[in-house]
């Protein structure tokens, strides 16, 4: 019974169906060729994305404390120095990151103040004087002289270099990595219409880097003013 039924099927021959069959391998081997393709793409699109979005969430800079000097003749703090050490994930160019400071009533947006002499990046091992311009970093560090920052194009901040173990806070684009500490000098009381923060001021800002988080800064200046350099936060 099987055998008359087999007898009874004839497969189909000749150049056409050949050609049909060649047709489907061709057309099922350029689907898997492209579904390959797109796998490998998409893959690499989302380790690319893995890696950027943990270099986003791990990285990021933190501000350790702010520092102020006190002009006594005014009682206005005229020059804050930010201390921030960037986060575990990765390297900062402080040449693409900007510092913003608030008083309420104005905003100021400041950059790295680059220059083709350095003089506004100071490298040292210690200082007798952070607030001081000399022109020797051992006994006064401060970049700026004091009238600096009261022209137009000078909406800048200097860095002091406090710890840098493998020297790469130099050049036009300073970078920290984990363990650096530095500072971010700034002539405040240039930027300011009252010529330097009051007493009882409350002062927010953010040190923002090219990537990863924020260094927040947020503090309130004391009532009065006793001492010549104050801890602010």
């Amino acid at each position: 019974m099987v055998k008359k039924f087999m007898k009874n099927k004839k497969g189909a021959v000749g150049i056409g169906t050949l050609i049909i069959f060649i047709a489907m391998v061709l057309v099922a081997a350029i689907a898997a060729s492209v579904i390959i393709n797109t796998a490998g793409k998409l893959q690499h699109k989302a380790s690319t994305v893995g890696e950027e979005s943990t270099e986003q969430v791990a990285s990021g800079i933190q501000v350790v404390k702010v520092m102020g000097h006190v002009d006594t003749a005014s009682e206005l703090v005229d020059k804050v120095g930010i201390i921030v050490t960037p986060n575990v994930g990765g390297e900062i160019d402080l040449s693409a990151t900007v510092l913003t400071l608030s008083d309420g009533e104005q905003k100021i947006s400041l950059v790295y103040a680059d220059s083709d002499t350095d003089a506004y990046l100071i490298k040292t091992n210690g200082t007798k004087d952070l607030f001081l311009n000399n022109g020797d970093p051992a006994t006064g560090a401060w970049p700026f002289a004091d009238g600096y920052g009261t022209a137009s194009e000078e909406n800048r901040f200097g860095i002091i270099v406090l710890q840098d173990g493998d020297e790469s806070v130099t050049g036009s684009h300073p970078t920290i990595n984990y363990g650096d500490k530095i500072v971010l000098a700034v002539n405040i009381g240039n930027f300011l219409d009252n010529s330097g923060i009051e007493p009882r001021t409350k002062i927010t800002g953010e040190v923002i880097p090219e990537y990863g988080a924020s260094g927040i800064i947020d503090f309130r200046t004391p009532s009065a003013f006793t001492d010549a350099v104050v801890e602010l936060q």
